[in-house]
């Protein structure tokens, strides 16, 4: 299954844009919720592990079936492990942990469960225009995949598309941080001013990437614009869709 952007409601965007094209000679890109969309994600796999709970720790299953009662235990976790802000593989394993132990059942039973909430979180559904749009612009740019998440572009099966993947694991901060971007750009072996970031948060990835020194463009396929009040300046360009970026990119 794929989305498409008319399922999303996106709003219609301009053709109009500041971006430098002639200086951009490599991408960056988001994943989640730019490439495809994360809750659904995420809560299928919280879905299959409580089912896998169900046959290994059916107490846990039990009192965290509620998906609300899943996501209070990861709060929990924040609060006591702040330590794992940038690891979300290991904050979900010792959130995982933490259900087990609260509902006296065996916590070493958590890394077996991580595999199984794992290997369902990398089965995502991509937007429609994800794929063609990866096609193109690897076509045109050597590109890096960037992302506060635990997603696995070899798992997933779009590694080919990328000279490197960075998380805020590897990298050991988390976008807006200027390190990601940084980081980003020395995959690619590229100065930053010659590399456009894709991302879909206006914070995170546009206005992070703005001040690290890339060229930005924001992909928005919801409703409503761009709010200098709101978000600060505006991105280099406002598409909804990857293939519309490729259009304006003329790849």
């Amino acid at each position: 299954m794929r989305y498409s952007p008319a399922e999303m409601n996106p709003v219609a965007t301009s053709s109009a844009h500041s971006l430098d094209l002639a200086r951009i000679r490599g991408v960056s890109i988001d994943l989640d919720d730019t490439l495809w969309p994360i809750w659904p994600t995420i809560e299928r796999a919280e879905r299959v592990l409580i089912e896998w709970l169900r046959a290994h720790a059916p107490q846990t299953a039990r009192n965290f079936a509620d998906q609300s009662a899943v996501r209070a235990i990861r709060v929990d976790m924040h609060r006591l492990r702040p330590d794992l802000q940038h690891d979300l593989s290991a904050m979900r394993r010792e959130s995982i942990r933490l259900m087990l132990t609260r509902s006296d059942e065996d916590p070493g039973l958590a890394e077996a469960a991580f595999d199984v909430f794992f290997a369902a979180r990398q089965e995502v559904e991509f937007f429609d225009d994800a794929m063609p749009g990866l096609k193109r612009l690897g076509q045109r740019f050597p590109m890096v995949a960037v992302s506060n998440g635990n997603a696995d572009v070899h798992l997933i099966g779009i590694g080919g598309h990328f000279k490197a993947a960075l998380s805020a694991r590897s990298v050991g901060v988390a976008k807006p941080h200027a390190g990601m971007f940084m980081a980003a750009a020395q995959a690619l072996d590229l100065p930053l001013d010659t590399v456009l970031h894709v991302g879909d948060d206006a914070q995170l990835d546009v206005a992070g990437a703005a001040r690290a020194g890339m060229q930005t463009a924001w992909i928005h396929r919801g409703e409503g614009g761009w709010d200098e009040a709101v978000h600060g300046q505006a991105p280099g360009v406002h598409v909804s869709s990857l293939l519309q970026l490729c259009d304006i990119l003329g790849c």
